[in-house]
Order: C-alpha cells, then structure tokens, then sequence
C-alpha cells in the first residue's frame, strides 16, 4: 500500500457496493463477499471518498461536521483509511511520490 499523507489521494475502489442504514454505512467487497459496517464518522468518511479527494481535505471536512480534536481526527482518519486501503475498498495515490 502506498504511504498515506496528507496530500494522498483517496478514492473508493469500483469493486464494492455500499449503502446508508440510519446514519452509518455497510460496504460490500464484491471480490470477497464481505460485509463491512461503518459508524456516522465512518460513513461520512465513505461518502466523501466517492470522488478522488486527499486525506486533508477529508480530515477538514470531518473537523467541520463533528465536534473531535483535531489531533485525534486525524489519527483516527489514517487508522480507517489504511484498514479500507487493506481490505482494498479504497485506493490510495501518494502525491509526494515522484
């Protein structure tokens, strides 16, 4: 997996199917035929990565919706995004790569 950064670009990857269900999602790995579930934060975190977004601009955005310290929103947004990026669910593009 690539090195995830602030300027790294995530995007979900096309072999999955997902769903909300009241404020949380469930995400389908069609290669796997596996279920995942995600809380609120989490499925806030999926919406955003339906379109290629950087790992700033995802924390920002959940900085902006929920009240967490910023620290914390940011470990917490990498921990998510390298166990979707290892399960394959999301892509991941390290701008700081030449």
């Amino acid at each position: 997996m690539e090195r995830l950064s602030g300027r790294s670009t995530i995007v979900a990857a096309k072999e999955q199917v997902s769903c909300s269900m009241a404020e949380e999602a469930v995400v389908l790995d069609l290669k796997a035929g596996v279920y995942y579930g995600l809380n609120e934060v989490g499925a806030r975190v999926w919406s955003l990565v339906q379109e290629p977004r950087n790992v700033s601009e995802i924390r920002d955005a959940i900085l902006e919706e929920f009240d967490v310290d910023p620290s914390l929103c940011e470990r917490d947004l990498l921990v998510l995004l390298r166990d979707l990026a290892g399960r394959a669910l999301i892509k991941v593009k390290d701008e700081t790569a030449a």
